[in-house]
């Protein structure tokens, strides 16, 4: 995610940027529920409305993470 941002990511990570490691940790957390759920075949047609709202949380996540690099650059 955000290759561009690698050094400035791996910076706030390194000086536990509380707000940044909250965000990052817990984009990451939705991406391993989604794919959990996804290669589950029962999950994965049982609970597709659950995953698409997953994906949607991830994906405002990660623009929230994108905005906050930018303000960090």
């Amino acid at each position: 995610m955000f290759p561009e941002y690698r050094e400035l990511i791996t910076k706030l990570k390194t000086d536990n940027d509380l707000h940044f490691v909250k965000l990052f940790d817990e984009h990451n957390e939705l991406d391993e529920e989604i794919t959990n759920l996804e290669n589950d075949p029962v999950a994965a047609g049982s609970r597709a409305e659950e995953i698409e709202g997953l994906k949607r949380k991830k994906l405002a996540l990660k623009d929230e993470l994108y905005q906050y690099l930018l303000t960090k650059a």
